[in-house]
């Protein structure tokens, strides 16, 4: 479900600083993080996240969730824009 939901999106950004980034501006609707993430990467996005808001919803892979978004690597954060 989560993947679906990640796929069918029409606004989103893609990856750590990005999402950071889109945080700050206050745009994110829901936060997708991967469980198999670094956390010293994630750690960060989750914690504005917590301090924003913002729904996190944990899915399983990285590289699943990559492939949600269309892309050939894996992604360790996705948010989904407002």
């Amino acid at each position: 479900m989560s993947y679906e939901k990640v796929a069918q999106a029409e606004e989103k950004v893609i990856g750590t600083k990005q999402t950071l980034k889109a945080l700050e501006d206050g745009i994110v609707k829901e936060l997708y993080v991967a469980s198999d993430a670094d956390y010293k990467v994630i750690y960060k996005v989750v914690a504005l996240a917590e301090k924003k808001d913002v729904p996190t919803i944990k899915v399983q892979s990285m590289k699943k969730l990559g492939k949600a978004c269309g892309i050939d690597v894996s992604a360790a954060t996705v948010a989904i824009l407002k």
